[in-house]
């Protein structure tokens, strides 16, 4: 089925950023001529950074959707360090080329959101899950499975966005949150999920299943 996305194909949170380019390449334009040129070009990196295209969502209601766009860098047995017990973790490694608008993998009621300050190191690493600046949303399903997804800032990225508040009901597939420039998710699953990818897989938001729930 069809995702809903009540917002425009270019996310609201980039409009600033790219009025402001054209804005500059513009007036380079009239004062400089073709000297503009590499203005324009940092105005469609901006333009194509931004975008925030509507995703199919896939009808299987186990599934475990990606909640971004990006490449598997983790796949591994971990502590979820907000629910503290032992988690299935799947990390998602968004560069400055993939669509940086952030949905909810699961159906859920969420429980707890949680913002940590921290360091800016690249989010590759694999202690940036607890050392850079992140934001946790802690989810169960309607059948009672415990799910956490966190945002986590990179090397570039300075602004973590996130939406969803304790009470609130997501969706599969709903935008929840966005990142700027760089960033990571991790997402802690039960131990017995069955992973769908693999380290060094392409993953797109919403419509790649990165596990099914037992």
């Amino acid at each position: 089925m069809s995702s809903h996305y009540p917002h425009p194909v270019i996310a609201r949170e980039g409009w600033p950023f790219l009025f402001l380019s054209l804005a500059v390449a513009l007036a380079a334009t009239w004062l400089a001529g073709w000297w503009s040129v590499p203005l324009w070009i940092i105005a469609l990196f901006v333009l194509q950074f931004f975008r925030d295209p509507g995703r199919t969502v896939p009808s299987d209601a186990r599934a475990v959707l990606s909640p971004a766009d990006g490449r598997i860098v983790v796949i591994e047995k971990a502590t979820d360090p907000y629910r503290h017990c032992e988690a299935l973790k799947i990390s998602v490694f968004m560069n400055v080329f993939n669509v940086h608008s952030n949905r909810s993998p699961v159906d859920g009621v969420v429980e707890k959101v949680e913002y940590h300050s921290g360091s800016f190191l690249n989010a590759a690493m694999a202690k940036a899950s607890l050392e850079n600046e992140r934001n946790a949303v802690l989810l169960k399903t309607p059948e009672g499975v415990a799910i956490t997804f966190v945002q986590i800032a990179g090397l570039v990225a300075r602004r973590i966005l996130c939406y969803a508040r304790p009470g609130e009901q997501l969706t599969r597939g709903q935008r929840y949150g966005f990142i700027r420039f760089g960033s990571r998710v991790d997402v802690y699953l039960p131990l017995d999920a069955q992973v769908r990818v693999a380290i060094g897989d392409k993953v797109r938001a919403t419509e790649t299943v990165l596990a099914a729930l037992a």
